[in-house]
């Protein structure tokens, strides 16, 4: 199996190359995390420690620290698959799909290209809604949870986790997104408690006052910046997930005139939105007189980051 290398890494590699095709070549892992190191610098990628390492430590089943430790020669094979690894990072895949997981609220999640990579501010939504819901009456702790978007999970399993009593509906219109979403679920012991559903958004579900709880992570990405994002997105992530059209808006107005319908009075909404829709979700929420308690919540660095509304 010969290493795949991208034509921008070719040139700084033809030592290694030579070094690996010959017959009595004896690599080691620090020398191979070495030559990743500086390929990753030279491709100009934040954390090439770490990341080289990490990448090092998924072939060898070893941690970070035992990477550094282990002294036995390296197997061809596994020299062979770590340099396609790296070539497919050098190509500026996201470290996560090669790896085939993210961390996300300290539990390991699967993640492939058709979801999107869990990020801190999703974690930032979760830890907020469960400040909220601590203040609320228990039925709000055991009530119905509904997960719009869901993506790879993260959302509806670390509330199902974290409340234990609650019922879990989650919707997504990505049959490819679900079943990584229900992998996830069945590695978090929670399967039984969270039901996935096909549904372009609120297109399946009944106008009833259903739910206790909705919560959405929508693509609220602007269409027209997608030329600005880093290639790890704009090449990589599944665009439905991040495209919300004009200025952001388009996705978030579709169904925010809908929500209200199945949420109980007194329920809750929370969804994370882009740092500069304060204003327009704001204005967009207000004009339903379904809806009080409006608040915008802003993230570690000052930036508006999560929207919450409660069923009047």
């Amino acid at each position: 199996m010969k290493p795949f290398l991208p034509p921008e890494a070719a040139g700084g590699t033809l030592s290694l190359l030579l070094f690996l095709c010959s017959a009595q070549a004896v690599m080691k892992a620090l020398d191979l995390y070495q030559s990743a190191v500086s390929r990753l610098r030279a491709a100009e990628i934040e954390d090439a420690e770490i990341e080289a390492s990490l990448l090092l430590g998924h072939l060898l089943n070893l941690s970070r620290a035992q990477v550094f430790l282990h002294e036995e020669p390296l197997p061809e094979a596994l020299v062979a698959d770590f340099e396609n690894f790296l070539g497919r990072r050098l190509a500026r895949e996201p470290l996560a799909y090669i790896l085939g997981e993210q961390e996300f609220w300290s539990l390991p999640f699967y993640v492939n290209s058709h979801v999107l990579i869990p990020r801190p501010e999703t974690e930032l939504l979760l830890e907020i809604i469960l400040q909220v819901l601590k203040g609320e009456e228990q039925e709000m702790l055991t009530g119905r949870v509904l997960d719009m978007g869901t993506g790879s999970g993260v959302i509806a399993i670390v509330l199902a986790l974290e409340l234990p009593g609650a019922v879990v509906t989650s919707l997504d219109i990505s049959y490819a997104a679900q079943a990584v979403a229900r992998k996830n679920a069945e590695r978090h012991g929670v399967l039984e408690r969270v039901s996935f559903i096909s549904s372009d958004w609120l297109a399946a579900v009944r106008r009833t006052p259903l739910f206790d709880l909705v919560v959405t992570n929508p693509p609220y990405v602007a269409r027209e910046s997608f030329a600005d994002l880093q290639p790890e997105v704009s090449r990589f992530e599944p665009r439905l997930a991040l495209d919300g059209g004009q200025g952001g808006a388009d996705v978030i107005s579709r169904f925010a005139g809908e929500v209200a319908a199945v949420l109980k009075p007194g329920g809750r909404f929370f969804m994370e939105i882009g740092a500069d829709q304060s204003q327009f979700v704001m204005d967009l929420f207000s004009s339903f007189a379904a809806f009080d308690g409006l608040t915008v919540y802003e993230d570690y660095a000052g930036l508006p980051r999560i929207f919450h509304a409660r069923r009047s």
